[in-house]
Parts: C-alpha cells; sequence; structure tokens
C-alpha cells in the first residue's frame, strides 16, 4: 500500500520541479528572516535569485550543528513566536541542546512525512500501534505518533521504561506495531521471553529508528518477535523521523523528496559525490516554515540510490547508514565503526545482542576491547567452551575489522540495557 501515490510514484522531472520551486522558496524565506543565513550569503555574494536549478545549492555554505548551538536557541527561527506551536530538543549531553521549532504547517507536513513510511512499514488505520520511545522533547515519539494517528492507527503511547507493562500491555491490548529504539526492542524481546509472553503477543511489524542498526540486528528482531522489521530515518535538526523510511521490500529507506532535498558529499572536502558513492548525508529542508535548515550536514555515511524498488515507489532511497564520521573510532591507524562489530556480534550463537565496546590508551598507544554477555546455552564456568567461543568471536573480528581485538565475555544480565538510544563506546581517550 502507497499513503500518496501522486508523490511517491512520480517520474523524475516531476519530482525535481516541485523541489527546485521549494527550494528557490526555501532560500528566499531564510535569506529574508534568519539572519545567520543572510549574513552567510551575503558574505559569499549569493543571492536567493541565483537559485536557478537543483544543482545552484553547492553556492550555498554548510550548516553545522555547532551553528545551532551558536544561535541557541532560537537564532535560527524564521517565524515570530507567535506563529511556533511546537518546540523540540536534542538531549544536550555534549553541549548545549538542538532546538527545533515547528508551524503549524510544519506539523502537518511532519505527520504526511511519518504517515507515507509508517504505511511503506506496513502500518494500516486497522493497527494497534505501540509508541515506546520517550515522549518529551525528543522528536521520535510525538513524530511516529501523529503520523500514525494520521492513517488512522489506534496509538498506546506508552512511552519508554518499565518494560514488563510494556509486555503486559502490549499482550492486553492486541498491540500489532512497535515504535521503538532497536536496542530497546532487543531488551523487550528478552523480558517478553522471561515472561513467557510471546507465545500471546500480536506484533506485526516494527518500525525502528532513533539509532543506526545492522541487517543482523534486523534479523535477530525479526526471529525474536516474529516479525517484520524496517527502519527509518531523521534527526531532530531537519524535522525529526519521517526524512526516509524502508517499505517492505527493505531496499532502502524511500526519502520524501518533496519536502527534503538530500545530497552526498566527500565527508573531508565536502565536494558533491556522483550518485551512487558513499559519503556523507547533506540534507535542506524544502518546506519548514519555523526552522529552515540549509544543507545540513548530518555526518551520517551512507549513499542514495536510484534503480527501481519492487514496491512502485519511484523517490531516490539512502542505504542504512554505515555510521557516523564523528562515531568512527581510529585504531592504531585503522578506521573502525562500532557497526563493523555489531555484525559480528548480534545474532552470533552462544552470544545475547548486548555488548559494550571500551577504548582506552596506554603508554600512548590506543587499546581497544569489546565485552559481550553469554547467552543461555553457555556456563560461563566452563573454561574450554567459553575460550573456544571467545577465540571464535575473536577471529571474525579480525576478519571484519582489520584488527586483533580482544574479546571478554561476561555472564548474561550484565551490561547495561537501554530504553532510548544504546550508547555502546566508551571512549575513555576523549578524556585524557
Amino acid at each position: 500500500m502507497i499513503w500518496n501515490p501522486a508523490i511517491e510514484t512520480a517520474d523524475r522531472e516531476t519530482i525535481e520541479k516541485i523541489q527546485l520551486e521549494r527550494l528557490k522558496d526555501i532560500v528566499g524565506h531564510a535569506y529574508a528572516h534568519v539572519p545567520f543565513y543572510r549574513e552567510r550569503m551575503d558574505k559569499k555574494g549569493v543571492k536567493p535569485q541565483d537559485i536557478r536549478k537543483l544543482s545552484d545549492i553547492e553556492l550555498l555554505d554548510f550548516t553545522v550543528k555547532n551553528d545551532l548551538r551558536d544561535n541557541y536557541p532560537y537564532g535560527l527561527f524564521a517565524v515570530p513566536m507567535e506563529e511556533v506551536v511546537r518546540i523540540h530538543a536534542s538531549s544536550g549531553t555534549t553541549g548545549r541542546p538542538i532546538v527545533a521549532g515547528y508551524t503549524r504547517q510544519d506539523l502537518d507536513n511532519w505527520a504526511e512525512c511519518i504517515a507515507r513510511i509508517a504505511t511503506a512499514g506496513g502500518a494500516t488505520r486497522g493497527d494497534i500501534a505501540q509508541i515506546s520511545f520517550g515522549y518529551g522533547l525528543f522528536t521520535g515519539a510525538f513524530g511516529l505518533h501523529q503520523g500514525l494517528e494520521k492513517i488512522g492507527a489506534a496509538i498506546v503511547p506508552i512511552s519508554s521504561g518499565n518494560t514488563e507493562r510494556q509486555i503486559n500491555l502490549m499482550r492486553d491490548f492486541g498491540s500489532t506495531v512497535l515504535i521503538a529504539t532497536p536496542s530497546y526492542a532487543m531488551y523487550m524481546a528478552e523480558v517478553a521471553q522471561r515472561m513467557d509472553a510471546l507465545k500471546d503477543i500480536k506484533l506485526k511489524y516494527g518500525l525502528f529508528g532513533a539509532e543506526a542498526s545492522t541487517e543482523a540486528m534486523r534479523a535477530e528482531l525479526e526471529r525474536r518477535w516474529g516479525i517484520v522489521a524496517t527502519e527509518n530515518y531523521g534527526l531532530t535538526e531537519v524535522m525529526g523521523p519521517g526524512v526516509a523510511g524502508e517499505c517492505l521490500c527493505k531496499t532502502g529507506m524511500h526519502i520524501n523528496e518533496d519536502f527534503f532535498l538530500c545530497e552526498i558529499v566527500d565527508p573531508v572536502t565536502g565536494k558533491a559525490l556522483p550518485l551512487g558513492e558513499q559519503g556523507e548525508m547533506v540534507i535542506t529542508t524544502l518546506t519548514k516554515r519555523a526552522m529552515p535548515m540549509l544543507r545540513y550536514r548530518t555526518r551520517d555515511i551512507t549513499r542514495l540510490l536510484a534503480d527501481k524498488c519492487p514496491c512502485g515507489r519511484t523517490s531516490l532511497r539512502m542505504e542504512k547508514c554505515k555510521g557516523r564520521t564523528d562515531d568512527m573510532l581510529i585504531i592504531r591507524g585503522v578506521n573502525l565503526f562500532p557497526s563493523q562489530i555489531e555484525s559480528v556480534l548480534v545474532g552470533a550463537q552462544g552470544v545475547t545482542p548486548n555488548y559494550e565496546i571500551n577504548v582506552s590508551r596506554e603508554n600512548y598507544m590506543d587499546k581497544i576491547e569489546v565485552r559481550v554477555e553469554l547467552d543461555d546455552s553457555y556456563n560461563i564456568d566452563n573454561f574450554i567452551q567459553v575460550e573456544r567461543l571467545r577465540k571464535d568471536i575473536m577471529a571474525k573480528l579480525r576478519t571484519v575489522c582489520q584488527l586483533d581485538i580482544p574479546v571478554i565475555l561476561v555472564s548474561g544480565g550484565t551490561l547495561k540495557r537501554f530504553e532510548g538510544k544504546a550508547r555502546r563506546v566508551n571512549d575513555s581517550r576523549k578524556l585524557v
């Protein structure tokens, strides 16, 4: 099922015509109402009327996260506060929070974007959707809530936490769609199994987001819950969830191109890369009135796909993010993404999906170790069995990561669980 066939199956000429009209409008809107953008453009000698084709977006400077922090809280708003009807923000754990404002029209557009990706992921008006994102300043819960409500699904706005109650209500209410982070959904499955509740749960689909996950994680979620799991993508700076989402064909996340213009650039040089090449995602909002974003550097590493999807949608798609440029670890000269480690650990026989990566520096030398929990089939006291498993995992990590990574196997239930975004990496080098 396709929510908005007129747009989601439109040809490239139609989509690019809409994009160009909206790009011209939003650049003019930002120039007229946001001093930050006007000063940037004036400094480069660029005016809104210089945007004559989509590639002219390269005339504009990038916007980066520090620009939002430097203009905290409302410096990038393009409308008077009386037109702002919602304010969201990031956690701000590494500095000032990132603030996002929305007009009434922005919220309507957001609901439309979510309705499309939720429908693509299998949700219908007959479903009962349990939203296990945390409600609050975080954009995830409210974003998915309003889009699923738009398609007519019944919403269970339970938020995150109190996991046993989550499972009880999921069983009692007959929830058919789960909205959560992949890591929390994995923990919920663990609790449901412990409660012997999985046999009574009616979940069909999982719409997962807010953190990147691997194909191995998806396969494990589908196996444990007996669902079809899709991933969606977004970020507070440009709206929240709803930029893109997978359909049931799982060939990449379909981008809502009439609302977002996406580029892939070289993360080092900032130069635009040809379609299909891997690089950093850069997003320009095409309709956001309260807080337009021009060429926002997401730091997410992915690529855009243009080949035809069997579902019939014609939009460009983005691959699952490989990682983030600011999450990449450099260990003794080797570039390493946490997702590479996860791809080995999740679904591996003998261990659970719960792990942590610890990075440190000793005598000017980088050190890394991985701690992962044993599952119920292994006894921590059986040294020979556990040592054989440890060496097997280390050998697979060496093949995938091109590094010798020590592995420490611990008893089940030892490592921290996450109700929101999982924080798998502890890098003490940043504190030295």
